[in-house]
């Protein structure tokens, strides 16, 4: 294989084997030593290293975005699947009953025995799809667990036990009326 430049020069007699000794022992030592020189080539490594910072960086932004975008379907998932398997047929709806969704007030049939269930707390609405659906209130509490804005209305349990708002008003023993 000797057909180098350095061998080509020699052979030609433009330089002799001691200069391409000195050449090739200089080239060793600059490469040894890191010749001053080669500030272009640190500039450049160092470019790299922050353009490679960078891809890293926005590379695992992606994946947090995408790995929120996977938990947010499976919770929606979850809180479609609870509601398909906890709904309760409404059956003859004959009494509407009348409850408020963001601003306005929404009307949804239920039976005699559900509308009693629902004002005392055993029964909650849920928002599905385009509609609403009527799920114990059990399962409400899981759902709301997950994904508070499903839950529409979720009655306390029994409004009869707690007072009317004036427990802590005493009335007075010689109050003459």
């Amino acid at each position: 294989m000797g057909n180098s430049l350095q061998d080509q020069l020699k052979r030609s007699g433009l330089v002799d084997g001691k200069q391409v000794r000195k050449a090739k022992q200089e080239r060793h030592r600059k490469r040894r030593r890191g010749v001053p020189g080669d500030e272009v080539t640190d500039d450049a490594r160092a470019v790299a290293r922050k353009a490679a910072a960078e891809k890293a960086e926005r590379d695992r932004r992606l994946n947090l975005e995408r790995e929120a975008e996977a938990e947010a379907k499976a919770v929606a998932a979850q809180v479609r699947q609870l509601i398909e398997m906890n709904r309760v047929p409404r059956g003859d709806a004959d009494v509407p009953y009348n409850f408020a969704d963001s601003k306005a007030v929404k009307r949804l049939y239920l039976s005699r025995a559900m509308h009693a269930q629902m004002t005392g707390g055993k029964l909650a609405i849920v928002r599905y799809g385009d509609g609403y659906e009527v799920i114990p209130a059990a399962v409400a509490e899981k759902i709301a667990a997950r994904d508070e804005h499903c839950v529409v209305v979720r009655n306390d349990d029994d409004p009869s036990t707690k007072g009317d708002g004036y427990e802590d008003f005493k009335i007075p023993d010689d109050l003459m009326w």
